[in-house]
């Protein structure tokens, strides 16, 4: 505005009575300026805060509503930029809002959370002006706090769900009775034709002077340990086909398969615990049930890092000897490189399953598993196909020694963990294996 004030100079060019005029014409903006600077609230009048959609989970979008309540006399046009970490979005996001006199304004942002665990959002740094726009001030609010990003609690429950619904876990719900299946004991009953001599009750047999049979149900209220390596292995990132060019780790593919079988598992009846261990053990949630239970381990699950060493296995098989020592169902999950012994997580595998039933699932990379299956073009692609099917073979022939000693070994792409984990689960339950 004081530039256009000197258009006066053009006709003082010719009459000198023109050119007080430049000056008037300055002082009315400097007089506007300072009417409109006197009109604007002090920082301490307005208040910023935030509004969350939801609680985070990771590789989930969430938005944030950015609020700011004006105690003042006068409407303000806010220009606001949000200290948001890295993991939560690329760029500190920017939100133009108007807030009301002796009202509130919201503007909306979207965050997509590449990690879990704990994020710290830091201030909001306002530029705000009236509707005259002549004068702006700026402020900054310590708004300051922290967020935990969670597993991907949508695909557990989804997982969960589907899972319920289906034949298997209908018969652990409704906890029906199969021969040969289960042995806690629900009830007697006359003896039938095809009734097994074992289960043949002989005292209530001599007391009423007719064979009776007891009848068993699938055991509930039994242990399943979850054990996560988070050793430099699962920090292998896998390609994902989004529009967000998302890449997560295998450890992340990991801890939702692991919160979708706690989830499968206490709603079946059983009792989870959660050991997840790198070069020490960074979670040990005994076994428990239970809603708050399971929001026990969301948390455990939240705060698992990969670590750029590799795992100490013998570590995690001391501690779940020791703490676990009745028969229970050790659910591992871990990855092993391609070495000219055996690898050690292998050996101590072996070591648990003298007292547990142990599955034991490898994750492989799913580049690996497409150069061992894609045809050559040329020599390169010949070499590195022949490396790809000798890696393909060693790990093949560990797993085959694993199931000749009673494991359940497996190899499973990322994204068909927690399908295959929940049904493996349901499958030991429903044949009694425990």
């Amino acid at each position: 505005m004081l530039i256009v004030g000197l258009v006066w100079l053009v006709p003082a060019w010719w009459s000198t009575r023109m050119l007080p005029a430049v000056f008037l014409w300055d002082f009315f903006v400097v007089a506007v300026f300072l009417f409109d600077m006197v009109q604007l609230p002090t920082p301490s009048k307005l208040e910023a805060r935030r509004k969350w959609s939801g609680a985070l989970a990771l590789g989930v979008p969430a938005e944030v509503t950015l609020a700011f309540r004006n105690t003042g006399k006068v409407a303000l046009r806010c220009r606001a930029t949000d200290e948001t970490p890295s993991s939560l979005r690329a760029f500190p996001p920017t939100v133009e809002l108007i807030s009301r006199a002796r009202g509130e304004g919201t503007e909306k942002y979207s965050v997509l959370p590449r990690h879990r665990g704990d994020a710290k959002m830091g201030r909001v740094f306002v530029r705000y002006e009236s509707k005259l726009g002549f004068a702006q001030k700026r402020a900054v609010a310590d708004v300051a706090q922290m967020v935990r990003v969670l597993p991907d609690l949508d695909e557990a429950r989804h997982q969960a769900l589907y899972l319920i619904r289906s034949k298997q876990v209908d018969m652990e719900k409704r906890r029906r009775r199969q021969k040969g299946q289960g042995r806690e004991f629900q009830s007697l009953r006359d003896y039938r034709q095809g009734d097994e001599l074992r289960d043949v009750c002989w005292t209530a047999t001599a007391r009423r002077h007719q064979l009776t049979t007891r009848v068993f149900e699938i055991e509930r209220s039994q242990v399943v340990w979850i054990v996560l390596d988070t050793g430099r292995l699962l920090r292998a990132e896998v390609p994902q086909d989004s529009a967000e060019n998302l890449r997560l780790s295998k450890l992340d593919y990991a801890v939702n398969a692991a919160l979708s079988l706690a989830q499968v598992a206490t709603q079946s009846g059983d009792r989870v615990g959660l050991l997840a261990y790198g070069r020490g053990v960074r979670q040990n949630i005994p076994p428990g049930r239970g809603a708050v239970h399971i929001r026990t381990i969301v948390e455990g699950l939240a705060k698992v890092r990969g670590e750029s060493s590799e795992a100490d296995h013998s570590t995690a098989a001391r501690v779940l000897l020791t703490e676990q020592r009745r028969r229970s169902l050790v659910v591992w999950i871990t990855d092993f490189a391609e070495t000219p012994t055996v690898p050690e997580v292998i050996e101590y595998a072996m070591q648990i399953t003298k007292r547990h039933l142990v599955v034991f699932t490898a994750m492989n990379q799913p580049d690996l598993t497409a150069l061992a299956q894609a045809t050559p073009q040329n020599t390169t692609d010949m070499y590195r196909h022949a490396a790809a099917l000798e890696i393909a073979h060693r790990r093949d022939l560990l797993l085959r020694g694993l199931r000749q000693r009673g494991v359940f070994a497996f190899e499973l792409l990322p994204g068909q963990l927690t399908s295959s984990l929940v049904n493996q689960y349901l499958d030991i339950k429903e044949r009694n294996l425990l």
